[in-house]
């Protein structure tokens, strides 16, 4: 059974072994780890798993994603974080809900996090647009990997950890899988938690934080981006209102929206 399902590990500057045992892995794995040399192997689990790892000097979660996607030849892969510890039959229950619903090529499932950090709550088994996938952190994900390929989907370069901008790489592959028709579900069931952690991005509500989220905005949303820059400060001001004023926020957004809606310009004209 576990044949069919590998897990695609993104890590900074870990033991690639010891990640074996503390994330309790009980299906194959991907593991790409950014650090400081450039090396690639393989080894087999004493369980008998087929671990691939590769190592590599280059930055970014976006191109570390990339990198496994590459790698990886199972039927079904599950996205994740050096951060996350799986619970027992993880993978079993992961291959349940991909066989009990042949037509979703996407599925996301629940992790536990700590509450300042959660996203999202899967309480019943939903179909996921482009108006909520914003919600689902990468690591939640498990997709059909042939589905993914064929649709030409990949991790942006500009956003995430070690990009330009600060973050939200996962909320731009599930938005161009949506864009690209394949079909996202959501379902309740836990599949592990996420260990607390200090964030590799997240430095505060400052100037680069909504700037860039502005930038992410309109890549996700196009014109409607000043829209969704609007309800984002009204909605978060609880959140950030210690930290900047709604006009701040707002201005530093516009702008950041200002500057993705160039770069899209520029890539258009760059491919005629």
């Amino acid at each position: 059974m576990r044949r069919n399902l590998e897990v695609l590990v993104s890590s900074l500057e870990k033991d690639p072994r010891l990640l074996i045992s503390h994330m309790n892995l009980e299906c194959d794995a991907v593991i790409v780890n950014q650090g400081y040399k450039d090396v690639s192997y393989e080894l087999k689990t004493e369980n008998g798993l087929n671990i691939k790892l590769f190592e590599s000097t280059e930055r970014g979660v976006g191109r570390s994603r990339n990198k496994a996607l590459d790698l990886a030849d199972s039927k079904i892969v599950l996205f994740s974080d050096d951060d996350i510890v799986y619970s027992k039959g993880y993978a079993e229950r992961i291959l349940k809900a991909f066989s009990a619903d042949p037509d979703a090529d996407i599925i996301m499932f629940n992790v536990d996090v700590c509450e300042e950090r959660r996203t999202y709550h899967i309480d019943k088994p939903v179909t996921v647009h482009k108006w909520s996938v914003g919600r689902y952190p990468c690591y939640a994900a498990a997709v059909r990997l042939e589905n993914v390929r064929k649709a030409g989907v990949r991790f942006s370069l500009l956003f995430g950890g070690g990009a330009k901008y600060s973050s939200g790489e996962d909320n731009l592959f599930f938005m161009d899988c949506l864009r690209a028709g394949l079909n996202i579900k959501a379902v309740p069931v836990t599949i592990g938690r996420e260990e607390p952690r200090e964030s590799t991005w997240f430095k505060g509500y400052n100037d680069k934080y909504f700037f860039d989220r502005g930038v992410l905005f309109s890549f996700l949303y196009g014109n409607q981006a000043l829209l969704w820059a609007l309800r984002y400060a009204l909605v978060k001001k609880k959140m950030y209102g210690n930290s900047a004023k709604f006009a701040d926020a707002l201005r530093l957004m516009k702008a950041g929206i200002k500057e993705g809606a160039k770069i899209k310009e520029d890539s258009g004209r760059a491919l005629k």
